[in-house]
């Protein structure tokens, strides 16, 4: 009788541990996320992105930025000069990577500009959006949505339309995708650049342009 009670027990605990070893290996495999590479670029830029430059350009430097975000609207005009002393060599591509946990309106930004983008005017609310920053960047929820449509009828959109496309899931998935493939590449800041795939970390205008020069002098 010993000995059977003790096959019994034996074969509870073994199920039991069976079980909760897989219960810990399942949850392991649930939390598991995307894997992620600092420093190197998890998605390539492709032609349907929002680019500025030469399309077929050699030398790609990819931005991940916040519309809301101070440094990124300081980056700003920094950007504007170096594209147009290399945009013939050098494509521009941008992808929304908002900090919502600091950033109120920096989900609600980024569907703006994607918005203005299905009516063919992506960079000119881009461009809007970091110019007026200080003005919507501390508005509500409510009034920032009216605020984004009264641009968009200062660049001659359809309004209406407009609206309909800010709140969209189409506007909504573009931002978040951005955001996964920033994720997966190791940002967390902005803005955040990569130079043919690979971080690069500029301190000022004349190292930027230094290291874009080494890459076009590169790709020759």
């Amino acid at each position: 009788m010993d000995n059977n009670e003790d096959i019994k027990r034996f074969a509870l605990w073994f199920v039991v541990g069976v079980i909760l070893i897989g219960s810990f290996l399942a949850l392991m495999f649930m939390n598991k996320g995307p894997e992620v590479t600092p420093g190197k670029l998890s998605k390539p830029a492709s032609a349907d992105e929002w680019i500025k430059g030469d399309k077929d350009a050699k030398v790609t430097l990819v931005e991940y930025s916040d519309f809301q975000c101070p440094a990124c609207r300081a980056w700003e005009p920094r950007i504007e000069s170096l594209m147009s002393e290399f945009g013939n060599h050098v494509r521009l591509v941008y992808r929304n990577f908002p900090l919502k946990t600091i950033h109120q309106n920096a989900q609600i930004s980024a569907q703006a500009a994607e918005a203005a983008g299905m009516q063919g005017k992506y960079w000119e609310m881009h461009s809007l959006l970091f110019e007026k920053q200080s003005i919507w960047s501390p508005q509500t929820s409510t009034v920032v949505k009216e605020t984004f449509a009264s641009y968009a009828a200062d660049l001659g959109l359809n309004v209406e339309q407009f609206k309909k496309d800010l709140v969209s899931d189409k506007a909504k998935s573009l931002v978040d995708e951005d955001s996964d493939s920033g994720k997966a590449s190791g940002v967390d800041s902005t803005p955040t650049f990569f130079l043919n795939n690979s971080e690069i970390k500029p301190q000022n205008n004349d190292n930027f342009r230094q290291l874009l020069r080494d890459a076009v002098d590169a790709s020759a």
